[in-house]
């Protein structure tokens, strides 16, 4: 009787695991802080220095008989905020008549301009003939030169010759006289339709790009179960474009409160108390009666304003995020 002798399985070898060769540090760790010092550097002689020198000038008294040699003008301390903030001076209430103005003003821009941008993006998000050009016209006050565009409008805005005066009073026999359309209460008006000519495009475009984001799928989803548009835009579209209308509706703010170009085109220097907004007030205390010691006083609260105004806004937005 033959026994068969069972032999045990051959082990195989352990392999031990290679240790991976550390890699020389590289010698040209440098070479991202130094592609990065040309814009840093930029940034800093464009932005940052002016700020540093507007925040040093509002603490002297820089008037026009020391324009020359600003070393020799006298400290002032907080002087030029005192007079800036004392609202029974002529100074205070100039400033906080044109900050009112300058408020409703911007409430009225940004608010307009985003529903007429909203409107413009859900309506051209379907698909019919001509959209792609609809989409050009309505994007060229944004491409248009601010001035250009703005000169444009101050020529239609004169009392006798415009085209505004023109189309309403001979065309449409619009009763009443011909209203000053840049002088007196009217110029506000002026100014608002051209402010909201120039933005509204933009928020358009920003919409009209969060828009492409948003599956069809959810929209179809939500048809089959008997969502009218209405629902639709108020249950999918807004909640969906959150991101895009945070960092749209400051931005559109920053720009409209800081707005220079409309009234300084419009009016000239001899702006009606309607249309005195912020910046331009400034400009007007700075360079017309040439102290620049208040005018950069004012420069610094209005840049603590938007500071204030912008970390508010993004703690309340933050917080309503994490609570949804």
């Amino acid at each position: 009787m033959s026994v068969t002798t069972v032999e045990p399985p051959a082990q195989k070898p352990t392999v031990r695991p290679q240790r991976k060769n550390r890699r020389p540090k590289s010698s040209g760790w440098w070479m991202p802080y130094a592609l990065l010092a040309p814009a840093v550097m930029f940034v800093l002689a464009i932005q940052v220095l002016p700020m540093v020198i507007g925040i040093c000038m509002s603490f002297i008294k820089l008037t026009k008989a020391f324009i020359a040699n600003w070393g020799s003008a006298p400290a002032a301390g907080l002087a030029n905020y005192s007079i800036t903030v004392d609202f029974n001076s002529a100074v205070g209430k100039s400033l906080l008549s044109s900050f009112f103005v300058t408020c409703g003003f911007t409430v009225l821009v940004v608010g307009l301009s985003w529903m007429l941008g909203m409107a413009a993006a859900v309506v051209l998000q379907k698909q019919f003939w001509g959209r792609g050009f609809i989409r050009t016209l309505f994007l060229i006050p944004y491409a248009l030169p601010v001035y250009a565009g703005i000169i444009a409008w101050k020529f239609m805005f004169q009392k006798d010759t415009g085209a505004i005066n023109h189309f309403l009073f001979d065309n449409l026999h619009v009763g009443g006289e011909k209203p000053f359309w840049l002088i007196g209460d009217s110029s506000f008006v002026a100014m608002l339709i051209v402010a909201i000519w120039r933005l509204w495009p933009f928020a358009f475009l920003m919409l009209m790009a969060g828009l492409q984001s948003i599956p069809s799928e959810v929209y179809e989803a939500s048809a089959v179960d008997g969502a009218k548009p209405w629902r639709q835009w108020r249950s999918i579209t807004l909640p969906m474009l959150k991101p895009v209308n945070v960092v749209l509706i400051l931005v559109m703010f920053l720009w409209t409160f800081n707005d220079f170009n409309t009234p300084y085109v419009l009016f000239g220097n001899s702006q009606p108390p309607a249309g005195d907004l912020i910046a331009f007030h400034i400009y007007n205390a700075s360079f017309l009666t040439w102290n620049f010691g208040l005018g950069a006083a004012m420069s610094v609260l209005l840049l603590l304003f938007l500071l204030l105004v912008t970390g508010i806004y993004l703690i309340v937005v933050n917080r309503r995020s994490r609570r949804a």
